[in-house]
């Protein structure tokens, strides 16, 4: 297994040539890229709206999260997201 991309003090940052909005036409938010579109789901739209309004590192992304979500545990989901992403090359580390 390889070692993690992201750790706590990671800044993940959308990859070049992608942006992240909101997409009426699909009723979710979504990445555009100039080859087309990945519609999200609605916890990848939360973590990725978050990577893109702001610069914060994972631990300040996961600390937002759970004050949005009644301190839901979803460090390791957060994480398994970030790092398949990451692979999709939806994202990277600053």
């Amino acid at each position: 297994m390889s070692d993690p991309v992201f750790t706590a003090s990671s800044i993940p940052v959308l990859a070049l040539g992608y942006r992240f909005q909101w997409e009426p036409a699909q009723n979710c938010n979504v990445l555009l890229y100039p080859e087309g579109m990945v519609k999200l789901n609605g916890a990848a739209g939360e973590i990725l709206k978050r990577i893109s309004e702001n610069k914060q590192t994972v631990a300040e992304l996961i600390a937002e999260l759970k004050a949005a979500f009644d301190g839901a545990d979803l460090d390791d989901d957060v994480y398994r997201f970030l790092e398949e992403a990451h692979d999709n090359d939806w994202i990277r580390p600053e």
